[in-house]
């Protein structure tokens, strides 16, 4: 055995580890969002560019009530700071996790994180300029000389940033399908065998993933994850071929 056995935690004390990953994650968005709000003129600007690049000239945004354009500021900086805090975030999942693990499986840390973050990041690129344009553009057709677009603020936010966040999200299937072919309950067979469940799937979890129940966003959504579940077939077998051996497992292994 390389790595001794580390004694086993009692379920209080990993309560106690819980609490404390949450106490620095909630530190961690509150300084994020601090930063955000400085920035919240130009975030603004950012997260509007997509529909302000399809609407008709001399088109705006409207708000309903006095405290919504605030509580709108709000919202964006805070899914800004969880779009900041990504990284960090991620570590400290890892670290509660990182305890249940083989220690040999424990060296996964470091890809895990970058990996994560980078795949988190490419989502929420390519709802922001692949996904997000061609809906608008899409919607915004419909407007006419008699029918003109008047936007909520709020509605629009609420839209794109789940759509976004959304978008981040689905694109760790490649990750998530890496560790579950890591403990053994996917393998790259199995994932290439039911290929047609799993696009069914895919189609399902889009349609509930997506905020908006039209068809344009769904499928918008289904078809990069389609191409990420491929990746994630390539991904499981390298997680076969790199999978330690049964004895050495036992070696390894310790009480949770």
């Amino acid at each position: 055995m390389e790595d001794p056995v580390e004694e086993k935690m009692p379920f209080t004390a990993h309560l106690e580890e819980l609490r404390t990953r949450i106490i620095r994650i909630m530190i961690a968005a509150a300084i994020g969002f601090g930063v955000c709000w400085y920035f919240k003129e130009w975030l603004f600007q950012i997260i509007t560019r997509p529909l302000h690049q399809v609407l008709p000239p001399n088109s705006y945004m409207i708000y309903t009530s006095l405290p919504e354009a605030f509580f709108n500021y709000m919202k964006i900086s805070f899914y800004a700071s969880l779009f900041l805090t990504s990284p960090y975030i991620l570590y400290q999942l890892w670290k509660f996790i990182s305890p249940g693990l083989y220690k040999t499986e424990k060296k996964y840390m470091l890809p895990f994180v970058i990996s994560s973050t980078i795949l988190f990041i490419c989502g929420i690129l390519f709802g922001y300029y692949l996904a997000l344009p061609p809906a608008f553009g899409f919607f915004v057709e419909f407007s006419s000389d008699f029918l003109k677009p008047m936007l909520s603020l709020r509605e629009y936010l609420s839209f794109s940033l789940k759509l976004l966040l959304a978008f981040g999200l689905s694109f760790e299937l490649p990750v998530v399908i890496f560790f579950l072919a890591k403990i053994g309950v996917v393998n790259s067979k199995m994932l290439s065998r039911n290929r047609r469940y799993a696009i069914l799937i895919i189609f399902i979890a889009a349609a509930i993933l997506t905020p908006s129940p039209d068809a344009i966003t769904q499928i918008i959504m289904a078809v990069p994850l389609m191409g990420l579940y491929e990746i994630g077939i390539i991904v499981a077998k390298l997680a076969e071929k790199k999978r330690p051996k049964e004895e050495d497992l036992k070696d390894d292994q310790k009480e949770i």
